[in-house]
């Protein structure tokens, strides 16, 4: 059974720095892409960043609010994706989901809240 486990969430001051890790567990094979959403309170689920496997170099896409200011990262070897998260702002408040794509499947972790506040 595949499992996602998301660390790194908490509570940090405009412009502070917060780093994300998701870790994948289980029978993870062919991974095609990995990526982060979020989801704030009465909002939808949005696609935060996302990088996909190329044959000779990886694809990464960023939401407009955030290109700049967050980069994503991954390792296959221990199905890790990290979001590093810099110059936040209240609107980055969110609970914030890893994404996995892979041999056809879909796994999602559970999230981690990420509070931006004074």
């Amino acid at each position: 059974q595949v499992q996602l486990a998301e660390s790194g969430g908490g509570l940090v001051q405009p412009g502070g720095s917060l780093r994300l890790s998701c870790e994948g567990s289980g029978s993870i094979n062919n991974i095609y892409a990995m990526a982060w959403y979020r989801q704030a309170p009465g909002n939808q689920r949005e696609l935060v960043a996302r990088i996909i496997d190329g044959i000779t170099r990886n694809s990464t896409y960023y939401a407009g609010s955030v290109k700049g200011r967050f980069t994503i990262s991954k390792d296959d070897v221990k199905n890790t994706v990290v979001l590093q998260m810099n110059s936040l702002k209240p609107e980055d408040t969110a609970v914030y989901l890893c994404n996995i794509v892979a041999s056809g499947s879909v796994y999602w972790g559970q999230g981690t809240q990420v509070t931006v506040s004074s």
